[in-house]
């Protein structure tokens, strides 16, 4: 073998290697690296695919949890003193896998209950004894201007899977969960349970409303009572993207009838998520 022959790696370069190769300049910031990925993506040096997941990574790192969190008017709880039976009634119906246990009221939260812990539970003949201080799992919380970047690597570190979201005065102001991070880098993960998820719009304060940019627009229009056309496009996504007449980065905005819509998160080829403002919607649901 020569000295030529012994230098050639035979193994298939990864999708990184490849990366690495189309950066002929070193990117200092992150406009710069999307633009080196976006290139590689157009010279197929990657796939559509991965460079959704890139975007969405480095989208992560700016985002905060107050970006994609669920209001704490949509988070369902579960009040200590209930009964058993009501306790399983509430999480069959619920369909979800862990609720926050309040105590008075919601910012008073004991804990998270793991629907699979009411397994024995819903087995077991006699529920006299039933504590639900048992069998709740002690509550990770977050303040809401904290990065999802960093939130995902806590989530990782301490294997929890939901976090309370509270505000600078200390009450909960809503609650996140992992999917709705890795949503952001991978896109919707849809479940068994979302062809009926009505959550496409959710309320954040008097004036502002977190938006899906699936959301259809005959449901914005009833939500909103606006009158938007659905003839040329049938979601907010593709009437934001119409307005603008390119692809948006995050923090663009622009006036659409009475709102203010900020991009939240967008890669090179969608719209993902919206910031809607309007003093004209306070009041609204």
């Amino acid at each position: 073998m020569t000295d030529d022959q012994s230098s050639i790696d035979p193994r298939p370069k990864s999708w990184i290697d490849k990366i690495a190769q189309v950066f002929s300049d070193e990117p200092t910031d992150t406009k710069s690296l999307l633009e080196l990925i976006r290139n590689a993506e157009q010279d197929q040096v990657l796939d559509a695919d991965a460079l959704s997941i890139i975007e969405g990574a480095l989208q992560v790192s700016s985002m905060q949890v107050r970006d994609i969190m669920i209001p704490r008017s949509q988070v369902i709880t579960v009040p200590a003193k209930l009964a058993a039976n009501e306790i399983i009634e509430l999480v069959t119906k619920a369909s979800h896998s862990r609720f926050p246990v309040i105590g008075d009221n919601v910012d008073n939260v004991m804990g998270i209950l793991l629907a699979k812990d009411l397994l024995p539970l819903a087995l077991s003949p006699s529920t006299d004894k039933f504590n639900i201080k048992d069998i709740i799992r002690p509550a990770t919380f977050v303040p809401e201007s904290k990065r999802l970047n960093v939130l995902l690597r806590e989530f990782r570190e301490t294997r929890q899977h939901m976090a309370i979201v509270i505000d600078e005065y200390g009450s909960v102001c809503g609650a996140v969960t992992i999917e709705d991070v890795l949503e952001q880098i991978v896109g919707e993960i849809e479940d068994e349970y979302d062809v009926d998820d009505d959550s496409y719009i959710k309320k954040f304060d008097e004036d502002n409303y977190i938006v899906k940019a699936l959301t259809p627009v005959d449901e914005f229009n009833e939500y909103f009572e606006t009158n938007f056309s659905d003839q040329e496009f049938t979601t907010v996504g593709g009437l934001v993207l119409q307005q603008f007449g390119h692809i948006p980065e995050r923090g663009e905005t622009i006036n659409i009838g009475p709102f203010l819509i900020t991009i939240l998160n967008a890669d090179s080829r969608q719209i993902k998520l919206v910031k809607v403002t309007s003093s004209l919607v306070s009041g609204r649901k």
